[in-house]
């Protein structure tokens, strides 16, 4: 093992294989967090961090035994069927999977949000409220298993090094557990952010299920979307911030005025009853 990895040491290009992967995996890790985020949301407070550092501890080690069986997960992209003139094979198969299961959580949590109230729409049940750990575990899981092949099928489509997607992968996922609890607390302390959220879910959902079907929309597009979008969020807090403090100003020079006001009130009497 450590003649393999003496080597890449020196190696000026390894260097740079490491840095761009270590960018692409954490920019992959994002889609992983943002789902664990607003899913450990819906659970009790007491149990929303250590679920989500199960979740990502849960992800880690999904990716590092798909390195162990890397062989074995390249081998996903042979076709295994074809539907009018569409090769699919098992990754395709996952990825339609899985970007279904997105679509289908994201719509959920959307219709859930707009309109709060209960009824017997189909969509609108009581399952939207997670109450228990098991059944966010579960979902998450099976949204590891998804974003970990695409993670590690990344991995070997960018270097053919096992030492510097291991050292990615453990970079990506520690830059992961890092931001789990900001991200997650400043998604539910701005519900703005939770609907923008499950937008980027409900894309990502619909880009997996494209990809599936072998229709590759460029991931850059896809993430230049998103940051536009979170910085046009970013603004609108601002202006809700700065409208919030100009009204908080107001009501203070207000409730100074009235004092001021009662106060020459009660002078006036005071100086009348003198007199």
């Amino acid at each position: 093992m450590l003649d393999s990895i003496t080597p890449l040491l020196s190696d000026p290009a390894a260097w740079a294989a490491l840095v761009t992967l270590i960018v692409m995996e954490v920019v992959l890790g994002i889609d992983n967090l943002i789902f664990i985020s607003i899913l450990s949301n819906k659970l009790p407070e007491h149990q929303r961090q250590k679920v989500r550092r199960l979740g990502i501890g849960l992800a880690l080690i999904m990716r590092l035994a798909l390195l162990s069986i890397i062989a074995w997960l390249v081998g996903l992209v042979q076709p295994v069927f074809t539907v009018m003139g569409n090769a699919f094979s098992w990754k395709d198969l996952i990825l339609i999977a899985g970007g279904l299961f997105l679509v289908w959580k994201a719509t959920k949590e959307i219709h859930h949000t707009v309109d709060p109230t209960p009824s017997h729409d189909v969509m609108d049940k009581k399952d939207v409220m997670i109450m228990n750990a098991g059944a966010a575990i579960f979902q998450i899981i099976l949204l590891d298993i998804v974003f970990s092949i695409d993670s590690i099928l990344t991995a070997v489509g960018m270097t053919e090094h096992l030492p510097i997607m291991v050292v990615a992968v453990l970079v990506a996922v520690t830059v992961m557990l890092l931001a789990a609890d900001p991200l997650a607390n400043f998604i539910n302390k701005n519900p703005s952010v939770v609907m923008l959220a499950l937008g980027f879910l409900l894309m990502i959902g619909m880009v997996l299920i494209a990809d599936g079907f072998g229709y590759h929309v460029p991931k850059g597009y896809i993430y230049a979307a998103m940051a536009f979008s979170a910085g046009v969020e970013a603004l609108n807090m601002m202006g809700r911030r700065g409208a919030t403090k100009k009204e908080m100003a107001e009501q203070a020079r207000s409730d100074a005025n009235a004092a001021e006001v009662r106060a020459q009130k009660a002078e006036a009497e005071a100086a009348a009853e003198q007199g």
